[in-house]
């Protein structure tokens, strides 16, 4: 099923296809080819940064409601939209929830923070999930998937029940956690090549010029 495009596109999917979601990531400089280095250590020959996607309105609109509509489609989480609760781990992901909040109309959406990266993950003062809270874990991308387990930990550890995970980008790496039985929406998966290190990668070898990237 098709509908009219978003930002001046002919047509586009209810929810987006893989192709549709991939053009517009390279479209918006989101998505780059070459040779990167993650502040893990990590070497890989593609880097994502959604966030440069997501400052389009008619491509954070689209990429939102076409989770959403992943996320609805559900019964199960249908069926409590008006009780759930959508939870971000840091402020970088908070384009997403709000834009899913919308278009679900689900209760609320907040998110946890830390000052630096040695402190733990924390709600700002007087906010606190309720026991038996249900919430969906949002994000731009899901690549080892460290923060939103420990996100889940700290919502567990106060009573709220997590009930999915939805991501406009699944990019795992080798170290990407299992989340188990836990349902994982995503509107495209990209399988870009990793290295443990330099001595390891191939594009090293072949002297490709590197880029440091910051996240």
């Amino acid at each position: 099923m098709t509908a009219l495009g978003w930002g001046g596109r002919e047509t586009m999917h209810i929810i987006p296809t893989q192709d549709e979601v991939v053009a517009v990531l390279r479209e918006t400089g989101a998505l780059r080819d070459g040779h990167f280095e993650y502040p893990s250590g990590l070497h890989s020959n593609e880097y994502l940064q959604v966030p440069l996607a997501m400052r389009y309105y008619q491509y954070q609109r689209m990429l939102s409601v076409g989770l959403s509509r992943l996320l609805r489609a559900n019964p199960e989480i249908r069926a409590i939209v008006p009780e759930l609760s959508i939870v971000v781990p840091m402020t970088g992901g908070l384009p997403v929830a709000y834009g899913v909040t919308e278009a679900l109309r689900a209760k609320q959406v907040y998110w946890a923070e830390r000052e630096h990266d040695k402190e733990e993950l924390h709600f700002r003062q007087y906010l606190e999930p309720q026991p038996g809270e249900q919430v969906v874990l949002v994000d731009d991308i899901l690549r080892t998937g460290k923060k939103l387990d420990e996100l889940k930990r700290l919502l567990e550890s106060r009573g709220a029940t997590v009930v999915g995970l939805a991501v406009v980008i699944y990019q795992p790496t080798p170290d990407t956690l299992d989340f188990g039985n836990l349902p994982l929406y995503y509107l495209a998966k990209l399988d870009a090549r990793y290295y443990a290190d330099a001595a390891h990668c191939e594009m090293c070898k072949r002297g490709v010029p590197l880029e440091k990237v910051w996240i």
